[in-house]
């Protein structure tokens, strides 16, 4: 039998994240975003319904302007204000046993020392249940709030998280061998220092001595996520992720990227199946497909189409909002994320798309509406397509988490498509079967390779 889909909740520390305007909604209380009672309360909720994620979204600035300025953005309440989901992660870990806790963070908002230091610190106090999103930040407003003069080129952001995933591999898998920790009271030594190292590296972009100060978790690398579907984004999760968030149109697009993805896993001198896709999916419910439609008109009224072109551009690089709608995105050039594009001409394939096409299709993007009976209809066809998981987007917070444990869940157990019970085990555990990453992943050639250098 093909194996159970994986559920992550898709979520952001902040009001407006993706579906823009639903948060007006009376059930909806993404406004309380900054009560940790709120966060806790949800993991609980995605916990019990045996969720596999809660997935931190996050950004490190603005995204580019619209019509001119930044006053949408305020105005609407897209992405700002936006809080550091990081800071949560320890208390989400305390309040719940087998959620796996995957957080967003940019290789431009931390320096790979101190951030390998925050992840194994996390590892430690979630029993090993920590995942990353490895982003690269494509607003400018992001690069100029640490010190830079605009975005870095599409393809240079991916050289640069070359080197960061490389820095923090040598940290979590080389500094520190196994059983280098003793704590032995009899006779007072601590750890072994032959087996715990200093990492002396030198790159283009960092310099970093070492050792590692934290011992090695039960992962010692965190589940790796990635998203980005360009060319460079998809050679660059093949030699990493273990997990690609990916947003399709469809199961045909999804199963046509995925195969030529894990032809490149395989290129990379990995195991295919080592890299697991999720596709992002919203869903509106009804106990009739009546009731189900009448729900997705009522979101409809409630979503703002031009928050959602803002959001859209600002992802792209470039302001849509002084573009006639009849614009083809042929005659758009950018800097900026290339996945948004490449989604859109997969989207309307007979013909070049316009902007026109981004308001409208990006509206409704990714969303199933019906029974649940239909509902998993639709995600037997996206599981044969070749996607192990579903990042499950939001409405409201936490009716479309509950309506979905409560309604959906169910029937897709029945049918084979959902986990009754978690694994045992670390967070890795629960989706591979081990604790650590495969010797043919690129972090295990740090295993053992700075015992030789001088200390």
């Amino acid at each position: 039998m093909p194996a159970p889909l994986r559920f992550s909740a898709f979520v952001m520390n902040t009001t407006s994240h993706i579906l823009h305007g639903a948060w007006r909604a009376p059930q909806a209380h993404q406004t309380d975003f900054n009560s940790l009672t709120h966060w806790i309360e949800l993991a609980k909720t995605l916990e019990e319904a045996r969720f596999d994620f809660i997935f931190f979204a996050d950004v490190v600035g603005l995204y580019d302007d619209y019509q001119g300025d930044w006053k949408k953005f305020v105005d609407s309440g897209l992405q700002i204000p936006s809080n550091d989901p990081l800071v949560l992660a320890s208390a989400l870990a305390s309040h719940t046993e087998n959620l796996g806790i995957a957080i967003t963070s940019s290789i431009l908002q931390e320096h790979p020392f101190d951030f390998a230091r925050k992840i194994s610190t996390l590892d430690h106090a979630s029993n090993g249940r920590i995942a990353w999103n490895i982003v690269t930040s494509l607003s400018d407003n992001a690069w100029r709030n640490f010190g830079y003069d605009g975005i870095t080129k599409h393809d240079d952001r991916y050289a640069w998280a070359d080197e960061y995933v490389d820095v923090v591999y040598k940290l979590w898998e080389g500094s520190w061998d196994e059983g280098a920790l003793i704590q032995d009271k009899h006779s007072g030594i601590h750890a072994d220092f032959d087996k715990v190292h200093k990492i002396n590296h030198q790159g283009a972009h960092y310099s970093v001595e070492g050792p590692h100060l934290v011992a090695p978790s039960r992962q010692r690398t965190p589940v790796l996520f990635q998203a980005g579907s360009s060319p460079v984004g998809r050679r660059f999760a093949a030699r990493n992720a273990e997990a690609q968030f990916i947003v399709s149109p469809d199961p045909d697009n999804a199963r046509a990227l995925i195969e030529d993805t894990r032809r490149l896993t395989a290129e990379a001198g990995r195991n295919p199946r080592d890299l697991t896709f999720y596709q992002g999916l919203s869903f509106v419910i009804g106990s009739t497909e009546e009731e189900a439609h009448r729900k997705a008109a009522e979101l409809d009224e409630l979503i703002d189409p031009s928050t959602i072109i803002a959001h859209s551009a600002g992802g792209i690089g470039i302001d849509l909002g002084f573009y006639d709608l009849d614009t083809p995105i042929g005659d758009i050039r950018t800097e900026g994320s290339q996945s948004g594009l490449l989604w859109l001409r997969e989207a309307v394939p007979d013909r070049e798309p316009t902007v026109r096409d981004l308001a409208e299709l990006r509206s409704r993007s990714g969303r199933v509406v019906g029974t649940p009976e239909q509902i998993a209809d639709e995600l037997a066809r996206w599981r044969d397509a070749g996607v192990d998981g579903i990042n499950v987007i939001n409405a409201t917070i936490p009716g479309s988490y509950v309506e979905f444990a409560e309604h959906v869940l169910p029937v897709l157990r029945e049918r084979g498509l959902a986990q009754r019970e978690y694994a045992p085990g670390t967070a890795r555990a629960k989706l591979f079967g081990q604790d650590r990453l495969p010797d043919s992943h690129p972090a295990a050639r740090y295993r053992g390779a700075f015992a030789e250098l001088p200390v």
